[in-house]
């Protein structure tokens, strides 16, 4: 399914071009995919792409905006947070933690605590996550928001302020932990470079609140912390995929 949507994309882009024209693919993984993982990635792209390269998802952010040293690069997907320590080389696996709690994870939490709340309340996992999309937040000030939820068939308005901000406030612990960890096994020369330059990136980084609630158990955790955002949140590991591909020669990432 996977390469057969792959080649659909590529036809997309490809209508007006030669046919003879040479293709070639930057994929983004979690930052500790396993090679195993690599390999199927690469399987996937074999007779689709001529020349392929398979870089951690945070290390595609990280070269997209020139962050080659004195950054730590957070990003919140569906599936997985990827922490990534540049170092000015080529992050090692010491350089990098995966974590299984992301953005599935919150909607499983948000959804488990409207259930208990609105028992007679109808709705779907669907439903919740595309509500916290479009409003997640973890901010201990701010409006209560609701949701409709249907109950006997009508549409009712329920309050989830709180089921909300615990759910995406779940997945903040072992964020700090990775970072507790990634700023510990570093250089103390460059420990405080490392702290002011906290960068999110993925859709997870858009939760209102969160670049500040990370500071604040940073604070707490390592004395200090500075977290920013990158503009384009969703499009950053791409933005700097396609700098890498007009950047660089292309070489499998998998030894065969």
């Amino acid at each position: 399914v996977a390469k057969q949507l792959l080649k659909h994309l590529i036809s997309l882009v490809m209508e007006d071009e030669p046919p003879d024209m040479i293709i070639r693919g930057v994929i983004g993984a979690p930052a500790l995919a396993s090679k195993k993982n690599k390999k199927t990635l690469l399987e996937i792209t074999d007779g689709v792409l001529h020349d392929v390269m398979i870089v951690s998802e945070p290390f595609a952010v990280a070269y997209g905006l020139n962050l080659y040293s004195s950054a730590l690069i957070i990003d919140i997907g569906a599936g997985t947070v990827d922490l990534c320590r540049m170092s000015g080389t080529m992050p090692t696996e010491e350089d990098q933690i995966t974590t299984l709690k992301a953005g599935d994870f919150v909607d499983q939490v948000f959804l488990r605590l409207i259930q208990k709340k609105y028992e007679h309340a109808n709705f779907t996992l669907n439903m919740v996550k595309q509500f916290k999309e479009e409003n997640g937040f973890v901010s201990a000030q701010g409006e209560r928001v609701s949701i409709e939820l249907p109950v006997d068939g009508k549409p009712t308005a329920h309050d989830v302020t709180e089921e909300l901000r615990k759910a995406c406030r779940s997945i903040v612990p072992e964020i700090v932990e990775g970072i507790k960890k990634l700023v510990a096994s570093f250089d103390p020369e460059f420990q405080r470079g490392l702290k002011r330059n906290v960068v999110l990136a993925g859709g997870g980084s858009q939760i209102i609140g969160l670049q500040r609630e990370i500071e604040q158990y940073m604070k707490e955790s390592l004395g200090y912390g500075r977290v920013t955002r990158v503009e384009e949140p969703l499009y950053a590991g791409a933005n700097g995929a396609l700098l890498l591909a007009s950047n660089f020669s292309f070489y499998a990432a998998f030894p065969q």
